[in-house]
């Protein structure tokens, strides 16, 4: 405000005149897209004392020009450029535009939004007690907090002091337009009088002269004027729809593209009737005709997106009615799961064949044949942290196995000679643990003619999962499988589990039984004969470990079958007598279940007598089974499993008479 009171007081150089003429041109036309990309009048709530400080700036600015046009008969190239520009050679044509110029601003914009402000103020503070009752209301049901209500409240407040400043600061603007009137006015009659009094110029150059400028500056200063007139207008009419202008005003004109039919079609009747001009009208309508199309097809857009929308609100207001039943689920471990790294991705896509959703249910068709259990849907998720080409594999949460993948090449199996003629990446299958070799696909072709056995990449993951499915089977089988396993077969088995269960087992000591022939890879698929066995044994005892004995005894087909060959004949390696006898008299009953009690150095012996053994028939590539009596079978299979968990054992009565046994080999101290 300084700075503009100086600029009353000191003559100013017509350069810096000029520049601060611009400067005036380019604040009105800020201001003027400032309200029209505001989206709430609260955003520009300082427009009120801006119009004080522009039209100040602006007043000081004519001040000063017409201090240059009364003394030196010039202001500056800017106030002379819009002179000759708009007026040209006659300066009544200027006097005239000026003229309307002030009309429109003064009988029209500035008017009118002086009695829209006037009108917005009083219908804002009537409207003040209910819009705070409201809020007070919303505040006591929770709606809003503390801090919310009084935002609302400090917004209503600001608003109903916005409109009421904007009424007076209107009379700025009109004051401001009738300053400029009389200061063309004094410019216009003070330089010729000035000028030809002083003989400087004749009358008529003078008038001449001093018209351009008077109307060079009154443009100067009118322009801006109307800017920030057309900008009070614009803001105090701005609905409180929280969006822009520009976003208000497509929304208006572009929501029925009919109506631009009909526009086009009387422009195009006009174009035909004689005496209109043809092309002006005919190009109109084509365009109104072309852009109703736009419209539609905008608005067809817009209605699904909104579908969408609308669809995802449903969605989520189900998700958050069910939020109390499910939020236990919600952060629960899932029992089988997949993670998977950015570059397996693509693997998973539904949309491509042969997936790998599409492998997992196969896979857990085969372990329901094979093994018998129904496995849960298995979860598959991406994992940043991960390798781009690794995968995770858990079990509750808990990796159990991982491994790495490429989408684009495939891996060969080591021959015998472990020697690969390809070049590509080492790597070890992660099922078997054989050596292999991640090679390109170009060199697939070689490879097949070469004998070497080609997995493709979801071949791997899929054979891997499969293979941590059937070693950790026992802890996938839960009470809720077994219960949806036992209603499965209900319908012809009804009678033995209403027998079975809860007089004489209960479900979970069903479900211990079950798991015990899991953890040795007997499958449970003939849940009529396993469930048969329990109701003949569960009166006599409770103990799980001798019922699974049990049942395996009734399954001996099935055992057998897994380990005999085409002339139904088990390769058996028998447990010297010594060592049963050893074992037998070592055996401590748990809570937990029956363990050997062995001499660290006997252990040892027996451990080495096994690798013994089973290294000799692998040089034969020979499979067998450890043959021992009933009693110890279960404790000899705990005493070996930590160091041969592959290797089988069974008692003899697992082994039904049609099937033969041939001797290869006997464990020995």
């Amino acid at each position: 405000m300084l700075a503009i009171i100086a600029l009353i007081i000191i003559p100013l150089p017509a350069a810096l005149l000029d520049v601060l003429i611009v400067i005036n041109l380019t604040l009105s036309m800020n201001i003027l897209l400032i309200t029209l990309f505001t989206k709430s009048v609260l955003e520009f709530s300082s427009f009120p004392t801006l119009l004080l400080f522009t039209t100040m700036f602006k007043l000081s600015l004519n001040m000063a020009s017409t201090r240059l046009i009364l003394t030196a008969g010039s202001a500056g190239q800017v106030i002379s450029a819009f002179a000759n520009v708009v007026t040209g050679s006659n300066y009544i044509v200027g006097i005239i535009l000026f003229v309307i110029i002030m009309i429109v601003q003064l009988a029209v914009v500035t008017n009118g939004t002086g009695r829209v402000a006037e009108v917005s103020a009083r219908f804002t503070l009537d409207a003040m007690p209910g819009k705070q009752m409201a809020i007070d209301s919303d505040l006591n049901s929770g709606l809003l907090d503390e801090k919310q209500a009084r935002k609302k409240r400090d917004d209503l407040q600001r608003e109903a002091d916005f409109y009421g400043s904007m009424d007076g600061a209107s009379k700025f603007v009109k004051g401001d337009a009738i300053a400029s009137v009389l200061i063309v006015l004094i410019n216009l009659i003070g330089g010729p009088i000035i000028f030809a009094a002083g003989g400087k110029m004749s009358i008529v150059q003078a008038l001449s002269q001093f018209g351009k400028l008077s109307i060079g500056d009154g443009l100067v200063s009118a322009i801006p004027s109307l800017l920030i007139s057309i900008a009070s207008g614009v803001i105090v009419t701005r609905s409180a729809n929280q969006t822009s202008f520009g976003a208000t005003l497509s929304g208006d004109l572009l929501r029925n593209p009919q109506l631009f039919r009909i526009v086009a079609a009387i422009l195009l009747i006009l174009s035909v009737i004689p005496g209109f001009p043809f092309i002006p009208f005919a190009l109109m309508g084509i365009v109104m005709f072309a852009g109703s199309s736009l419209v539609e097809r905008n608005t067809v857009q817009q209605t699904q997106a909104k579908k969408r929308q609308q669809q995802q609100l449903e969605l989520k207001k189900k998700r958050t009615k069910q939020e109390p039943e499910e939020s236990v689920a919600s952060f629960q471990v899932e029992p089988l799961a997949i993670e998977i790294g950015y570059g397996l991705i693509p693997l998973v896509d539904n949309t491509i064949e042969n997936s790998l959703m599409d492998r997992i249910v196969s896979i857990r068709r085969q372990i329901a044949k094979e093994l018998g259990i129904l496995i849960s849907p298995v979860r598959i998720r991406d994992n940043l942290y991960l390798d781009s080409n690794g995968y995770s594999i858990k079990i509750r949460g808990n990796e159990v196995a991982k491994g790495k993948i490429y989408p684009d090449k495939f891996m060969i199996i080591a021959q015998n000679d472990g020697h690969f003629p390809f070049k590509g990446i080492p790597t070890k299958d992660p099922a078997f643990h054989l050596d292999a070799l991640w090679i390109n696909a170009q060199d697939k072709e070689q490879a097949e003619l070469q004998n070497f056995t080609i997995i493709e990449p979801l071949t791997v993951i899929a054979t891997h999962l499969k293979e941590v499915i059937n070693k950790h089977a026992p802890e996938l089988l839960g009470r809720q499988e077994v219960k949806k396993l036992l209603e499965g077969i209900k319908g012809q088995s009804g009678v033995v589990i209403d027998e079975l269960i809860p007089d004489i087992m209960r479900l979970g000591e069903v479900e211990k039984v079950l798991q015990n022939l899991l953890a040795e890879q007997i499958p449970i698929n003939d849940l009529a004969t396993i469930l048969e066995t329990l109701a003949d044994y569960g009166t006599i005892t409770k103990d799980a470990e001798m019922l699974t004995e049990y049942v395996r005894q009734a399954l001996k087909r099935t055992i057998a079958a897994q380990y005999a060959d085409e002339n139904k004949t088990i390769n058996i390696v028998t447990v010297h007598p010594r060592v049963e006898e050893m074992v037998a008299q070592n055996i401590q009953k748990t809570p937990t279940g029956s363990y050997p009690i062995l001499k660290s150095e006997t252990v040892n012996q027996i451990l080495t007598a096994v690798g013994k053994v089973q290294q000799s028939l692998l040089v034969k590539d020979t499979k067998f089974v450890i043959l021992t009596s009933p009693k110890i079978r279960l404790v000899f299979k705990k005493l070996i499993s930590m160091n041969y968990p592959d290797i089988a054992v069974i008692s003899l009565n697992e082994v039904p008479n049609e099937i033969k046994i041939v001797t290869v080999g006997t464990i020995e101290l």
